[in-house]
């Protein structure tokens, strides 16, 4: 009589980074010939525990490198307390259990949560990664998704139709130390969604189908021109990072040459101890140049690979691609092309990043940036601006957006000539960034117009720094106008609507004579005058020639 199993295959779906276009993982997903044997599994937990194993064997006989992800039901962890099945299959393979990530998938109700979290408290002991599958259109309690603190959340690609849903996860992921990936990708907007919304994996048709064999190439859309550029301190490691090959500390040379002459596109490998802690690092060429030179085989195969590696190169998984440059430059220029590998708070390493993906993503990010820069006063435009305003709304944090210009600027330039009149606003930018500190940020939007984004603690030394300062132009007095909104969480919901509530107060700033600065707060009426008057009928002696109101 033939069993389930006979009838049963498996595909192999992968997951993309979408910054360096590569593949970090394969999911692994049941594929039977005839009857349900997810619905089986769903009531059945030691099916579904079955399944997870042969998942997981199925995967290791295609002789995969990459990081693996097997699914299981929520409810099969809580009534198993774990799956010492598969951390014995994992072993057997001569894998290591880091290099599998466990997909818990709802349904959620009904499953006993204190059960749930100690049997994957066990994975973790045993040294599996945890992923949260089916966020979103799913029913995982928000309290225990924080509790279950995931190395991967999953979320389902309907959301991107809500895109501040989509950033408060990336929100909840960055405070779990987790990765975000969007499943069921199907369209380049999907897939631009899903990075603008801050996503670093995702999966779905677009990418590849699901295949028998693993798929050798996926299709990334580029990014778009437009696309927001990350913060100078330069973009987390985690959007850089490849798949590592590791093998055990105390392999021959031979056991690695095998895997590097059947792995083409493997640069590296790094020996590891027990605990999955980098200990060496065998750079691809210089390794085999060695191991093919004269009595090269003979003296080396049956030997310890150790003896021609080099101590790995190590960066935290939260440090930046700047971080990684520093790391790359200490030592040699002969291990300049050595991956660098990332590790996690224990130490265990969570894959590699090549030199030449953080080179080329620098690069883009410099052009990108130059690119948005003000000719004038090469201060980035608005669009830099009003992403990061969008980013601290979705950050839930309080923010304060201010508007600054010069008074009657049309009679700067018309009295002083336009040289004056570019002069004096290169120095008032200058002002504003000797000013900025810490988190805020300074644009330059056009003409005599400027945008200032900062914490409210930060704003009365700001505002001091240029409402306090004599300016002219040609020996001609100018007085500067200051409007700011106060954004407290839920006051506003993106950079529009805090653009709008900062309309009147700039009216309102404008009215005033002298150096004027006023205050309101998004969602409340009013505003408070913190500088200058209301405006005389005897202006100073220039602006009296003015057009009505002020430029």
């Amino acid at each position: 009589m033939r069993s389930w199993t006979d009838t049963l295959r498996f595909a192999f779906q992968p997951v993309v980074n979408l910054t360096t276009g590569a593949v970090a993982g394969l999911e692994i997903l049941a594929r039977p010939e005839t009857g349900d044997v997810l619905a089986e599994a769903r009531r059945d937990p030691e099916i579904d525990g079955t399944l997870a194993v042969l998942a997981f064997r199925a995967a290791a006989r295609k002789e995969t490198l990459l990081p693996l992800y097997v699914n299981v039901f929520a409810g099969t962890l809580a009534d198993l307390g774990g799956l010492t099945p598969l951390h014995d299959a994992v072993r057997a393979a001569g894998r290591l259990p880091w290099e599998v990530t466990v997909d818990v998938g709802p349904p959620y109700t009904h499953v006993p949560q204190q059960a749930l979290l100690e049997a994957i408290g066990a994975l973790r002991e045993q040294g599996f990664r945890i992923s949260a599958d089916g966020v979103g259109d799913g029913d995982v309690p928000l309290r225990l998704l924080t509790d279950m603190t995931p190395d991967l959340v999953k979320l389902d690609a309907c959301l991107l139709a809500r895109p501040a849903a989509v950033r408060a996860m990336r929100t909840l992921c960055e405070q779990l130390d987790a990765l975000l990936c969007v499943e069921g990708v199907e369209t380049e907007l999907q897939c631009a969604s899903a990075r603008s919304a801050g996503a670093q994996l995702a999966q779905g048709e677009l990418f590849a189908p699901p295949a028998r064999l693993p798929a050798a190439e996926v299709y990334v859309p580029p990014r778009s021109p437009g696309a927001v550029v990350p913060p100078r301190s330069g973009p987390s490691v985690r959007e850089f990072v490849r798949p590592a090959a590791l093998l055990p500390a105390g392999v021959s040379a031979g056991q690695v040459r095998a895997l590097l002459t059947g792995s083409p596109d493997v640069s590296g490998v790094l020996l590891v101890d027990a605990n999955g802690v980098p200990v060496r690092s065998v750079h691809r060429s210089r390794f085999l140049l060695s191991m093919s030179g004269r009595y090269g085989h003979a003296l080396y195969a049956d030997r310890p690979a150790a003896k021609l590696s080099d101590p790995p190169r190590t960066v935290g998984v939260d440090a930046t691609a700047w971080e990684v440059l520093d790391v790359v430059a200490v030592g040699g220029r002969d291990r300049t092309s050595d991956d660098v590998a990332v590790v996690d708070r224990y130490g265990r390493c969570v894959g590699v990043v090549r030199l030449a993906d953080l080179v080329r993503a620098l690069a883009e990010t410099r052009v990108e940036e130059a690119a948005g820069l003000n000719p004038l006063t090469r201060l980035p435009g608005s669009d830099t601006i009003t992403g990061e305003v969008d980013r601290r709304i979705a950050d839930g944090r309080t923010f304060a957006l201010s508007w600054l210009d010069m008074d009657h600027f049309k009679q700067v330039n018309d009295g002083a000539g336009f040289a004056a009149g570019d002069e004096l606003i290169r120095a008032v930018g200058r002002a504003l960034q000797r000013a900025a500190s810490g988190s805020t940020r300074v644009g330059h939007i056009g003409g005599d117009d400027f945008l200032v984004l900062a914490d409210p603690e930060g704003l009365h030394p700001l505002a001091a720094s240029v409402l306090d300062t004599s300016w002219s132009a040609g020996g001609r007095p100018v007085t500067l106008s200051l409007a700011t909104v106060l954004c407290r969480p839920g006051s506003v919901t993106d950079h529009r609507q805090a653009a709008a509530c900062l309309a009147p107060l700039k009216k309102a700033a404008k009215s005033l004579s002298g150096a004027s600065w006023v205050l309101g707060r998004a969602g409340l009426p009013g505003h408070e005058i913190l500088r200058g008057a209301e405006a005389a009928s005897d202006q100073a002696e220039w602006a009296a020639v003015a057009e009505p109101g002020r430029g």
